[in-house]
């Protein structure tokens, strides 16, 4: 006895076509890479497939607000025209606010700073480096002196001043003084 298996009919939508279409096309590119290899190996050196190019993907240009309002009230016009009725009336227009300006005083005031901090920073650039480093080393010494003198001061106002470990003595400065 044989038996027959009766299945259900296939019904193909839209959406089992287009996945069935994106399949074989992942299917082909991978055999036309498969191939391109091949022929890598035979000739030393690649030639160009006859696939079709990938569009790139970047990203979406963005349409201000007014773009799109004029876009969708031209839609509309369409719509309209198709079904056969009249153009809608635009239903309120669009007040723009005036135009900002910037005063001659405000104008100044910008130019002035500018060319200010283009000199600082063309003067900066042609001061040597190492002018920089001792005066910052001279400044840093100053700041020293200057902190030391107020706790003296002031040591009789308060129980104890703060007490400082004693600086590590430099290996070039012991062979001096011995």
């Amino acid at each position: 006895m044989v038996r027959t298996l009766k299945t259900m009919p296939i019904k193909f939508n839209t959406e089992i076509i287009n996945a069935a279409i994106e399949g074989f096309e992942s299917q082909k590119r991978r055999i036309d890479d498969q191939i391109a290899e091949l022929r890598a190996m035979l000739d030393g050196g690649t030639k160009p497939t006859a696939t079709t190019p990938e569009a790139p993907t970047g990203k979406r240009k963005k349409f201000s607000a007014s773009a799109r309002r004029h876009m969708k009230e031209a839609q509309h016009r369409r719509w309209a025209k198709i079904r056969g009725e009249s153009a809608p009336a635009p239903a309120m227009p669009e007040t723009s606010k005036p135009k900002r300006k910037l005063s001659k005083s405000g104008r100044k005031a910008i130019s002035e700073a500018t060319k200010k901090r283009w000199a600082a920073f063309h003067a900066a650039k042609t001061a040597p480096v190492v002018i920089k480093k001792t005066a910052v080393k001279k400044a840093a010494v100053k700041k020293v002196a200057k902190k030391a003198a107020p706790v003296k001061k002031s040591a009789g106002k308060k129980a104890a001043p703060k007490k400082t470990a004693p600086a590590p003595a430099q290996p070039g400065t012991e062979t001096a003084a011995q």
